[in-house]
């Protein structure tokens, strides 16, 4: 089987021995429940554990998000623009720089998962793990957030507030929308470009 190199599994857990009490006492620890956040983790057990399902999972969650938060971050620091929004509390001098630059990771996430997609394979099955995870995360960060905190927009979408409905309401549509807005769409994207593990291939029927 394929296994990513220890370099990488000691930098990455470094990196989590940097990021996570850091990220702790400056937000607390519901912020953990953005699934960017989530993704961080469950990446780092993927990595330590040569996980193709559990990568794949993370990668169809924050691929093309992560892609998303470096174009509008890109556009602010060139031209002053937020085109997409999500990105502006990088700007926001009132937090602390070292804060700020650890937000980084989502500039490095994306080439992360493709390099280890291509080493280990990325496995069909990781849009349905990544559902059951949102499926478990969205209603914790509805019990534990709040406006201010807008736990995986589940108040303001793209930052803007949606009065339309209630927020309990809003969950629901957030647990329908993540799947088919985000996940299935990345999982189309990304599955033409990578083997399938053997792992997770279908058998093929022998008659018997």
């Amino acid at each position: 089987m394929p296994r990513l190199p220890l370099w990488l599994k000691i930098a990455y857990g470094v990196w989590l021995a940097v990021w996570i009490p850091s990220y702790w006492v400056y937000y607390g620890p519901a912020n953990f429940l953005w699934l960017c956040d989530v993704a961080n983790l469950l990446i780092g057990v993927a990595i330590w554990r040569d996980s193709p399902l559990l990568l794949s999972s993370q990668a169809v969650a924050v691929f093309l998000v992560q892609i998303a938060w470096a174009i509008d971050f890109g556009s602010a620091l060139a031209f002053g623009v937020h085109p997409l929004g999500g990105t502006e509390y990088m700007f926001d001098p009132a937090k602390p720089l070292p804060i700020r630059l650890l937000s980084l990771f989502h500039l490095v996430v994306p080439p992360l998962l493709v390099w280890g997609l291509w080493r280990l394979g990325f496995d069909r099955r990781g849009w349905k793990l990544q559902t059951a995870i949102a499926w478990f995360v969205l209603p914790l960060s509805y019990a534990f957030g709040d406006a201010e905190s807008n736990l995986n927009w589940l108040w303001a979408p793209f930052g803007i507030e949606q009065t339309w409905m209630p927020t309990a309401a809003f969950l629901l549509v957030a647990m329908v929308g993540y799947p088919l807005v985000v996940f299935l769409p990345t999982h189309a994207l990304l599955a033409p470009w990578f083997r399938t593990p053997p792992r997770a291939a279908q058998p093929s029927s022998s008659g018997r």
